[in-house]
């Protein structure tokens, strides 16, 4: 690693390390970052879903879609309104066929979604869940919180559905995990044993923090511009609002490292991206908060042996599911399969 990276890794594990164990463990796993209820938390599982051969995955993965659509509307919605009152008028409104509730929109999806709950995907039945989540929304002063019963439905279903399956034999790779983030719900889902999962990150107490919660899973301090790891060791990689935070030269040195140990799917979520000619770099303290270009990124990728899709959040949940996403116009998924003719590593 050249001395550049190495500072940006000093600086980028000081920004991480001024937090203490508690604050970590709780940041990105909550309100919109929930990743059960997070559109792109919920796509990392799907590619996941798909890798095991789920025969009903497709059935149940667009009932959790709207699931989470739903979710963020209520939330985004109790935040708007802020009061127990607007949410019983909403669930009124619905009751009633309305499409308002004393001047709040109810959009086409919910109105569709609460004629078909209580529902059934995959032969499991789903609950009202935008019942639970309106009737149960509670507001402290840190804002309204959704109800557990509401947002646990997935995984529940998940981990019914998946009780009888057959680990994969793949292996995953989540550089950044964080504080098991997002392994949490891989775990609470059914998912995790199924595969042969490692997580990896820059800041110790991170990684502490993920080892206390989960002990028989595999997360290892590390860095993502030198992976200690050979060439296309893993089959599967996914990451979730890294590569914005690095500078244009980390940023090629970790996606790099990425292509070359991955060797087969990358699953990489991006929270400030834009469809812009060149991507804005802006210097923030230790780290970055850049506007990624997604041609800058693709062309990136494609160079180092990957190509596949890139998914705009909001037009697939407005094309896709009749839905807004509230919280994150600039929210972007990359699904990209290696081509190994193409891989700068391959023989």
């Amino acid at each position: 690693m050249n001395e550049a990276l190495h500072q940006e890794s000093l600086r980028l594990a000081r920004s991480w390390s001024r937090h203490d164990a508690g604050t970590l463990q709780d940041y990105l796993v909550a309100d919109v970052q929930d990743p059960r209820i997070n559109v792109q938390s919920v796509l990392s599982r799907h590619v996941l879903l798909r890798a095991a051969g789920e025969p009903h995955y497709a059935d149940l993965a667009s009932a959790e879609l709207r699931f989470a659509a739903a979710m963020n509307w209520v939330l985004a919605t109790a935040k708007d309104q802020r009061g127990r009152e607007a949410l019983d008028s909403i669930r009124h409104a619905l009751d009633r066929g309305a499409d308002n509730a004393d001047g709040v929109s109810l959009p086409f999806c919910l109105r569709r979604l609460h004629a078909m709950l209580p529902g059934s995907a995959a032969g499991l039945p789903i609950p009202d869940y935008l019942a639970m989540a309106l009737d149960g929304t509670t507001f402290g002063t840190d804002g309204p919180r959704l109800p557990i019963e509401a947002l646990d439905t997935f995984a529940r279903l998940w981990r019914t559905l998946l009780a009888s399956a057959a680990p994969t034999g793949l292996s995953v790779l989540e550089p950044a995990c964080g504080s098991a983030n997002d392994y949490r719900h891989l775990e609470s889902y059914g998912l995790a044993r199924l595969f042969d999962y490692r997580g990896i990150d820059l800041c110790e107490t991170n990684i502490s923090n993920a080892r206390a919660l989960f002990p028989a899973a595999r997360f290892e301090v590390g860095n993502v511009f030198e992976l200690d790891l050979p060439d296309d060791a893993v089959d599967y990689s996914f990451a979730h609002d890294l590569f914005e935070h690095l500078s244009p030269a980390g940023l090629t040195a970790a996606a790099t490292e990425i292509c070359r140990v991955t060797r087969h799917r990358l699953c990489l979520h991006f929270f400030n991206m834009d469809e812009i000619p060149e991507t804005l770099v802006r210097p923030v303290d230790d780290y970055h908060w850049n506007t990624l270009s997604l041609g800058q990124i693709e062309s990136l990728f494609a160079s180092l042996g990957f190509a596949g899709d890139a998914m705009h959040i909001g037009t697939f949940l407005h094309r896709g599911l009749h839905c807004e996403c509230p919280h994150n116009p600039r929210a972007y998924t990359l699904t990209l399969d290696a081509c190994p003719s193409a891989l700068p590593h391959a023989s």
